[in-house]
């Protein structure tokens, strides 16, 4: 055999960069965003459109801010998970809660350290900020504070930044793995 002969081993692909950092980071911005725009929202918005209003689940007064067409800030205290689901108004079921997302939050941020995939990390960082955005609540507030409402769109619920990323991150992760699935 030459030295001019190649090498008859196939190459192994280069390995991708870990999307961790990437996924930690858009966590951050989706925990940062919801919760500047709940401070606002429960500081301001509401306080000088609505009277009286009360900014915690004790004292609450239903208040809704028309925005443009079928936009409205509806405030609703979210004591379920997600768009009001599985709701329960017990102390118990604020803290099984709490600890579901914080327990989904560190899983994810375990896995989001091993992912390759740029969509996939997306995703993960997505869905962990939204939990933690949502977890906030829950301990600070007792339930998740919710305005964003699209009813007259016959969307039936009424959300907030935390629950956009959750779905949008569940949606990628979805066509994330219908990808891999078409690859293999």
């Amino acid at each position: 055999m030459s030295s001019d002969t190649p090498d008859a081993t196939p190459a192994k692909p280069a390995a991708r960069p870990l999307q961790g950092p990437n996924a930690f980071t858009i966590a951050l911005a989706v925990i940062v965003a919801d919760q500047l725009i709940k401070f606002w929202i429960l500081g301001s918005v509401f306080p000088s459109a609505c009277e009286p209003f009360h900014p915690s689940p004790e004292l609450y007064t239903p208040c809704t801010v028309p925005v443009f067409g079928p936009f409205n800030l509806s405030m609703v205290w979210n004591q379920g998970v997600s768009f009001g689901l599985f709701r329960g108004e017990a102390e118990w079921v604020r803290w099984a809660l709490s600890a579901f997302s914080l327990v989904v939050a560190v899983a994810l941020g375990f896995w989001a350290r091993r992912v390759e995939r740029p969509l996939l990390g997306i995703a993960i960082g997505l869905v962990m900020g939204g939990a933690i955005g949502n977890l906030i609540d829950r301990v600070r507030l007792g339930a998740v504070a919710d305005f964003l409402d699209f009813q007259d769109l016959w969307f039936p619920w009424v959300f907030n930044v935390a629950d956009s990323g959750i779905t949008i991150g569940v949606v990628l992760l979805l066509i994330d793995s219908l990808r891999q699935d078409q690859k293999r």
